[in-house]
């Protein structure tokens, strides 16, 4: 079955956005408009471990998401990452199209458009490149770009830093919350833990203002680390208002996800957000998804679930919570 692209729509001569892109109208960002010039957190990975305890833990208890600034991710790194993606969203359609994926076979990595419909029949303004880059055991080379021909290498390093700096994150949180430091990490699979690459591409939009790139929703991974470029669109819930996100030059946008929430029974927020998209100017991010196993159980740690504060989440494995968020049957 051949799948609409949005890009193709996009830049096709589209005046009038079609009928299943417009929204509710209490979804619209028109009706729902986010507050500008709120401070999200922000944590320098440059001070002492004491204090990035406190800071992180504070930011997971109140928000579920901070902007992480002096991570040693080389800037040119994070360049090279939305270099080569953003060359594959530049190729013909033709060549894009030879990395198809297919979710209605289970098969989720390669090029997709989200096209899933939730209960109002309404879809997203948004086009994706998903694949593993880690482990290795779950890499399918076969459905990476070949072209960019650097697209492999850079993926590969970028990878690295992300293993590097999510162990030191995860070791932080747990301790936060007043365990030992590999506790996490170990929960989540420890070096089997899977890192999810989504490239998301959110072309420019005629009517932004009824239109979604995602529609809200939290993410169902441990932590998500996103790159963004420089096209503002990324949104958080909190105080019962949704909050702009600010642009930082080489930050990292940290998001914590359904898994860790349940793990620390409900002191970690999984953060509502969602993406508005631009009239002029395409939007990108680079998102990964720190994942456990399919086979992993998870949930709330004994030690934070007592009397007083009894476990607020089941225990099940992964692939049976990945399954329900899918099929959106309660938990």
């Amino acid at each position: 079955m051949e799948v609409e692209r949005v890009q193709a729509l996009a830049y096709g001569v589209l005046k009038e956005l079609p009928v299943q892109f417009v929204r509710p109208a209490n979804e619209r960002p028109e009706n729902s408009k986010a507050l500008e010039g709120v401070k999200v957190p922000v944590i320098s990975m440059s001070q002492p471990d004491d204090v990035l305890v406190k800071e992180m833990s504070k930011a997971c208890t109140e928000w579920g998401f901070f902007l992480l600034t002096d991570h040693g991710f080389p800037s040119s790194l994070i360049h090279q990452l939305q270099v080569v993606g953003e060359e594959f969203f530049n190729l013909p359609q033709e060549e894009r199209e030879k990395y198809a994926n297919d979710p209605s076979a289970g098969k989720f990595d390669g090029y997709g458009t989200k096209m899933t419909k939730n209960h109002d029949e309404k879809v997203e303004w948004l086009d994706y490149f998903f694949h593993h880059i880690w482990p290795p055991a779950k890499i399918n080379y076969a459905i990476w770009p070949q072209s960019p021909p650097a697209y492999k290498e850079v993926n590969e390093e970028y990878s690295k830093e992300v293993l590097r700096v999510t162990d030191k994150v995860l070791e932080l949180l747990s301790e936060g919350l007043g365990l030992e430091g590999k506790t996490m990490k170990s929960i989540l699979g420890g070096d089997e833990m899977e890192l999810e690459m989504k490239i998301n591409m959110y072309p420019p939009c005629p009517q932004p203002e009824l239109a979604l790139g995602v529609e809200p929703h939290t993410d169902m991974s441990a932590i998500t680390i996103l790159v963004p470029n420089d096209v503002p669109g990324l949104q958080v819930w909190k105080d019962d208002h949704w909050v702009a996100v600010d642009y930082v030059p080489n930050s990292l946008l940290f998001h914590i996800g359904d898994q860790i929430e349940v793990i620390s029974n409900g002191k970690y927020k999984s953060v509502l957000h969602r993406s508005v998209v631009n009239k002029e100017r395409k939007r990108m991010s680079w998102a990964v998804f720190c994942c456990p196993p399919t086979e992993s159980v998870i949930g709330p740690i004994p030690l934070l679930a007592n009397d007083e504060n009894p476990a607020k989440f089941s225990t099940k494995t992964y692939g049976e919570f990945r399954y329900r968020k899918f099929n959106k049957l309660p938990q």
